[in-house]
């Protein structure tokens, strides 16, 4: 039977469901904390060898996963996602080296503008309301991930052009991994990003002569976070297979307001009147799709 595209048939005005927006937002959840998580190890630890050994966790669990399951359909989309992941991870870290937090998070941030503008180009057709939530969610992420203005970098402009790419790059990879997961499998398309993403990171870290020795001691928050990412992509896989992938990718991609909150939570560090805007905001699109 042949499989729907985006944009084919019914699939153009499909429902966001509860079940696509509990998966969604469940997805923003764990890769926020995924990513607190990973920010406090690579305060102490090198960033290529936080990244390489939680990636190398995550594709373990779906190893495994496949074992039980017993065979692997076509893999092909969720290496496009994992290139994309890897070049994004590799471009976030390094633009992050540069000292520029201020600038690099929001624009990073926008990322989730690419599979948005994708699955509206190719024929997705959401509600008008769940639209409007969708571009005030979007604006939330990034508020929330305005942090106060640090001294300026010389290396400023090199930052801002590496941010871009990592926006763009992880874009792709939210999109192809969506993608993969409506017209493939998800498990496949699982593996495959896991695949695409780590060949390349170790490929930048040997490139990059990084460190990627774990200390003993750290390697269990180095494998919860990498499993915490795989579950999240896990999740966000199997909720584009429920809704339309625009209106998922938006809201799996508001994970930049957990970690803030977790920041704030657990670090007691101050929130600014913009990211308080930024997470008022992002909550208010939330209710607005779910409400279309």
């Amino acid at each position: 039977m042949r499989r729907r595209w985006p944009g084919h048939g019914h699939a153009r005005r499909a429902p966001l469901n509860a079940l696509a927006l509990l998966l969604a937002c469940g997805s923003s959840v764990v890769w926020g904390t995924a990513d607190f998580g990973g920010g406090l190890l690579t305060r102490r630890l090198p960033a290529f060898a936080v990244t390489v050994g939680s990636q190398a966790a995550g594709f373990a669990v779906l190893l495994v996963a496949v074992a039980v399951r017993g065979h692997l359909g076509s893999v092909w989309l969720g290496l496009l996602a994992g290139l994309g992941g890897g070049i994004g991870l590799a471009a976030f870290y390094k633009a992050l080296s540069l000292g520029t937090m201020s600038i690099v998070s929001p624009v990073v941030a926008c990322g989730a503008v690419v599979p948005f503008g994708i699955s509206l180009a190719s024929g997705e057709r959401p509600a008008g309301l769940a639209v409007a939530g969708a571009v005030v969610a979007l604006a939330g992420a990034v508020l929330a991930s305005v942090e106060e203005r640090r001294a300026e970098s010389p290396e400023r402009a090199q930052a801002v052009v590496l941010a871009v790419l990592a926006a763009v790059a992880l874009g792709l990879f939210v999109y192809f991994l969506g993608l993969g997961s409506r017209e493939g499998d998800a498990l496949s398309t699982l593996v495959g990003a896991r695949i695409g993403s780590l060949s390349l990171l170790l490929l930048v870290a040997g490139v990059r002569r990084a460190p990627l020795r774990v200390p003993r001691v750290s390697l269990v928050p180095v494998a919860a976070v990498g499993i915490a990412d795989v579950t999240a992509n896990g999740l966000f896989a199997f909720a584009s297979t429920h809704g339309l992938l625009a209106l998922v990718s938006v809201l799996g991609s508001l994970y930049p307001v957990v970690t803030v909150l977790l920041a704030h939570a657990f670090l007691g560090e101050r929130l600014t009147a913009l990211q308080k805007t930024g997470v008022a905001a992002a909550l208010a699109g939330v209710a607005a799709i779910s409400a279309a």
